[in-house]
This record gives structure tokens, C-alpha cells and sequence, in this order.
């Protein structure tokens, strides 16, 4: 997950800089939730993995 977030950053700084401002904020908008999910998951399975030893 983290690396689609990667990607589609990638892709927003490529839309940027050839003019292309809503599928840049389309794209930074996706990264943004990507990644804030992905570190829900990272935290929630270390809580998770911190409960079963």
C-alpha cells in the first residue's frame, strides 16, 4: 500500500510540473489517503502483534 501512495505521489509531481493541477491534486489527494491507511494498518498489526505474546 505504501507503494501505490509512492506512485501515485510520483505521478502528482509529474502532473505538476507539466501544468496539469487537478489530476496533480487528484493524485496527492489519493497518496494522502493511501498512506494515512496504510499507517492505521502498520500501527493496528503492531498493537495487535504486541497483545498476542
Amino acid at each position: 500500500m505504501l507503494h501505490y501512495a509512492v506512485v501515485f505521489f510520483v505521478i502528482a509531481l509529474i502532473a505538476a510540473l507539466f501544468g496539469f493541477g487537478g489530476i496533480a491534486a487528484g493524485a496527492a489527494s489519493i497518496a494522502k489517503i493511501l498512506f494515512f491507511v496504510f499507517v492505521i494498518m502498520a500501527v493496528a498489526t503492531f498493537v495487535m502483534s504486541l497483545l498476542r505474546k
